[in-house]
C-alpha cells in the first residue's frame, strides 16, 4: 500500500522592506530540507500600481502577475522540500488581494525599527510614502490571520534575530512545528538562484554576508524630510511590538 504525501509545510514570513528579510531567506534557504520563494507577489505589484522600482520591466516580465495564480502556486504548487519558506512583503498585498490563501500558511511577522527601516530604504528609494513600508499592511494582515487561526501567528523583531539568531529561529522553527537546525546560522556568500532579478538593485548587502551580523547600536537619524512617516511607523510598530511575547 503506497504511502499518502505529506503536504509541505509552507512558512510564511511577512515583513516590510528592509527589514532583515532577505538574510532570513538565506538562513532558512541554507537548511537541506528547505526551498524559498522570493517575493512571489513584486511583480503583480509593480503591474497593478505602475510604482517605478529598480528593474521594474525585467521584474515583471519574469514573474507572474496576477495575484489569484500567484496565491494558488505558493499554497498548492508543488514544493521538492518538506518545508518551504516564503519571503512575502507586506505592501505588495493591495487591497484587491483576497487573504483566504493564508489559511494554508504557517504566518509569521517580521519587525523592524522604523528608523532603521526607513534609512535602509531611503538609499535605493529616496521618495516613498508609509504604505510602501507595509507596516499599515502587516498589521492589517496580522489582524486578519489571528482572527480565523486556532492560535496567535508569530511576530519576531529584527533586533532579536540579529541579537540572538538561534533563540529567535528556534522560536520560529517550534512554531512551523520543525527542528532548528545549526545550518541556519552561517551561509555561504553570493547570490541564488532563487534571489528575484531585483537582487542586483536590493542585495549587495546579503551577497557580501554570511551570517547575521550583530545587531547596530547607536540611534539613526532620520532627515526631517521622512520625520511625518517616522512618526506614523512608530505608532503602528509599538502596537506590532506588544504582540511578540
Amino acid at each position: 500500500m503506497r504511502a499518502e504525501a505529506v503536504a509541505p509545510i509552507r512558512i510564511a514570513m511577512w515583513s516590510g522592506p528592509r527589514n532583515i528579510s532577505t538574510a532570513m531567506m538565506r538562513s532558512f534557504g541554507n537548511r537541506p530540507d528547505c526551498t524559498v520563494v522570493d517575493e512571489p507577489f513584486y511583480g503583480y505589484y509593480l503591474k497593478a500600481t505602475g510604482s517605478v522600482h529598480p528593474g521594474r520591466e525585467e521584474i515583471i516580465a519574469s514573474m507572474d502577475c496576477d495575484w489569484r495564480s500567484v496565491a494558488r502556486s505558493i499554497t498548492e504548487g508543488p514544493v521538492p522540500t518538506p518545508v518551504q519558506y516564503q519571503k512575502l512583503l507586506t505592501h505588495q498585498m493591495l487591497p484587491e488581494v483576497e487573504l483566504g490563501f493564508t489559511d494554508a500558511l504557517v504566518n509569521c511577522f517580521l519587525l523592524r525599527e522604523p528608523a532603521r527601516a526607513i534609512a535602509s530604504y531611503a538609499k535605493v528609494r529616496p521618495e516613498f510614502a508609509l504604505h510602501e513600508l507595509g507596516l499599515p499592511q502587516q498589521l492589517a494582515i496580522y489582524r486578519y490571520v489571528a482572527a480565523r487561526a486556532a492560535r496567535a501567528p508569530l511576530v519576531v523583531d529584527a533586533v532579536e534575530v540579529l541579537s540572538d539568531p538561534r533563540t529567535a529561529l528556534g522560536r520560529i522553527c517550534a512554531h512551523a512545528g520543525i527542528p532548528f537546525r545549526e545550518d541556519m546560522l552561517r551561509w555561504p556568500p553570493g547570490r541564488r538562484g532563487t534571489d528575484g532579478v531585483w537582487a542586483p538593485h536590493w542585495y549587495a548587502a546579503v551577497e557580501a554576508s554570511t551570517g547575521f551580523e550583530p545587531p547596530p547600536v547607536g540611534v539613526v537619524e532620520v532627515p526631517a524630510r521622512y520625520r511625518g512617516i517616522l512618526d506614523e511607523a512608530n505608532g503602528i510598530y509599538a502596537e506590532m511590538r506588544a504582540l511578540n511575547p
